[in-house]
């Protein structure tokens, strides 16, 4: 096993030395009840949710904000020069940005094509940021409010209105000419909204997984039902606790939603069908991909990471468990991977990142220590991961030719939990590199956004 360290650094870039192989497993860290993590993390989610309407009661309509000129001219964030004592539960305090809906530049970073580092601060103030999603020049983000944010070009570009609350993930499907944005929320249903590349008013609802006519139907089957909780049964087709997280399978059409019930059900996207329900871990899924060779990865809180295998039985689908990866006391918060490597990736609850490597059967590869605390996303582009953490920083990993992961630099702005992040290529920087227009190396450029539970958005460019 390969170990790779990472020294927390007050500034936004930090180059570290590589450390060398051990072959000893990462020892654990006292166990942390799941309970007292989310009570850490966020708010009232061990409340139980009171009995959801089988009708889904959101407004179809579009909530496009009011555009800049109708408001005046938005005032320059001071997001950089702000502090906040940092707490895991923020929302028990003020804000420390100004109240504006619109976009900020840092006064401290101020926007620079040729920057590596921050470039933008966008605010809307609406709630902590819990999910982020990038397709093109769009930005998706959803929060703790009843909105899901849109921005194009780092510009407000309106959002979708939801009375569901808590909007814990997002993942697009099609190009930006044809989109569809799926979200998941706490009240355990998914919506799916149109997307309009021009116009905010055409950003709308056209509906919600499951649909309610599979959901009449399997409520009308006394086989469907399963055990949610004691004394109460609900049709296997509705997850009965939050959607935490969404993966897409855009090439096989199937979109994957894991939950806090401990279940991953698979949905036919053509025609929104529930094709399958795996009971799939003894505790709340906190992350599930697809990853390495179409397999289908999932995270928990009980500590485990298990790899399933999808096979098809005529025009269903069914999906065996192959590998369990990890077990472990602490919960596992997080998964990335990268397709090209043949590496995945899994955030913990004691700020590790552990990875496998592989073809067919994966093999532990290795762990990297650069979090204090909680690694709560993580996000892969070509050879580099990101981690964001409850310790306010985001490490940005390489992996080398030799095979060695090496932290590149450590990311620092955030006054709270980085909650979710975001990569897409800088396609600005490569076009200026070609037309000889920039001094880059010609190395990869990419535009990273984080999430966080300071209620911002940041955007950086860094380049590897």
């Amino acid at each position: 096993m390969r170990e790779n360290m990472c020294k927390a650094a007050a500034t936004t870039t930090t180059t570290t030395s590589i450390v060398p192989m051990e072959t000893a497993a990462p020892p654990l860290r006292p166990s942390v009840k799941f309970a007292q993590l989310l009570r850490l993390s966020e708010p009232n989610v061990l409340t139980p949710t009171a009995a959801q309407s089988d009708t889904d009661d959101d407004e179809g309509s579009a909530s496009p904000n009011s555009n800049p000129s109708a408001t005046g001219s938005p005032r320059i964030s001071n997001a950089e020069s702000s502090s906040m004592p940092f707490v895991m539960s923020p929302w028990t305090h003020s804000s420390p940005y100004v109240k504006s809906p619109w976009i900020k530049l840092s006064p401290q970073q101020p926007y620079n094509q040729d920057l590596n580092g921050l470039i933008a601060t966008l605010l809307r103030e609406e709630g902590h940021v819990y999910s982020l999603a990038a397709s093109s020049d769009m930005l998706f983000t959803g929060s703790d409010a009843r909105n899901i944010g849109v921005w194009k070009d780092l510009k407000d570009f309106g959002g979708f209105k939801s009375n569901a609350g808590l909007v814990k993930a997002i993942v697009v499907s099609g190009d930006s000419n044809a989109s569809k944005i799926f979200t998941g929320h706490q009240d355990g249903k998914i919506r799916v909204w149109k997307v309009s590349v021009d116009n905010p008013a055409g950003h709308k609802r056209i509906g919600t997984l499951p649909t309610f006519k599979d959901y009449l139907k399997s409520s009308m089957n006394p086989k469907s039902y399963v055990q949610a909780r004691r004394h109460r049964k609900v049709p296997k087709v509705k997850h009965f606790d939050a959607v935490s997280c969404l993966g897409l399978n855009q090439e096989a059409g199937i979109l994957y939603s894991g939950s806090w019930d401990k279940t991953i059900k698979v949905w036919r996207l053509s025609d929104s069908k529930c094709l399958e329900s795996i009971d799939a871990h003894d505790d709340a899924i906190n992350s599930v991909i697809v990853g390495i060779d179409g397999m289908v990865f999932s995270g928990s809180a009980d500590g485990t990471v298990k790899a399933w295998r999808r096979e098809l039985q005529g025009r269903s689908t069914k999906h065996f468990l192959v590998q369990t990866l990890l077990a472990q006391q602490n919960a596992v918060t997080a998964l990335a991977a990268n397709a090209e490597s043949g590496i995945l990736y899994s955030g913990s609850s004691e700020g590790l990142v552990n990875f496998w490597e592989g073809d067919g059967m994966l093999s532990y590869g290795g762990v990297l220590r650069g979090h204090k605390l909680a690694v709560l996303c993580l996000a892969t582009a070509g050879t580099v991961l990101f981690s964001g953490s409850a310790d306010k920083s985001i490490c940005v990993w390489k992996l080398e030719s030799y095979g060695v992961h090496v932290c590149l630099a450590v990311l620092t702005g955030h006054s709270g939990p980085v909650k979710c992040l975001a990569v897409d290529v800088d396609n600005q920087t490569e076009d200026r590199y070609r037309e000889g227009r920039s001094n880059d190396d010609g190395g990869n450029s990419w535009i990273v956004y984080s999430g966080s539970l300071d209620k911002s958005v940041k955007v950086w460019r860094v380049r590897t």
